[in-house]
């Protein structure tokens, strides 16, 4: 889909169509969403970490106070950003981090949830699951 593609990525034609659109006044609230997600993407795709550190600063400043009446998306997305503004500017100076290992943890947890359904006390439960993890032993189904 042509929203969802970085601008410099878009062929002539699906150029020409989305400025059809985005000249159109009726789509308002798609150009200035469309415009936000460009510059996330324009972030997150910098060279330099600090270039894009910058690019994101402006956007969460920018979605602080700049934001049209009846957007109330992206007022929230600025209330949300500008509220998580240094977790969400740190993967900037820390650059290739990830979060792999938390989504880890958080699978075997879930998978946990799912077989533990027996537990009616949260105390067991807790006790299962640190055993489980702290064995490496696999989630799937009960000892």
């Amino acid at each position: 889909m042509t929203a969802r593609t970085r601008a410099a990525l878009l062929t002539e034609k699906q150029q020409h169509r989305l400025l059809k659109v985005l000249t159109d006044e009726r789509h308002a609230a798609f150009e200035a969403t469309w415009s936000v997600y460009q510059d996330v993407i324009s972030a997150y795709q910098a060279d330099d970490p600090t270039e894009g550190k910058a690019i994101m600063t402006r956007l969460i400043d920018s979605l602080q106070s700049g934001v049209p009446a009846g957007l109330n998306e992206l007022r929230s997305l600025g209330k949300t950003l500008y509220r998580r503004r240094d977790d969400i500017l740190a993967i900037f100076d820390h650059p290739g981090t990830s979060n792999g290992p938390s989504e880890a943890i958080n699978g075997l947890l879930e998978h946990l949830r799912g077989t533990a359904r027996g537990f009616r006390n949260i105390v067991n439960y807790v006790a299962y699951a640190e055993f489980r993890i702290s064995y490496g032993m696999s989630t799937s189904g009960l000892c």
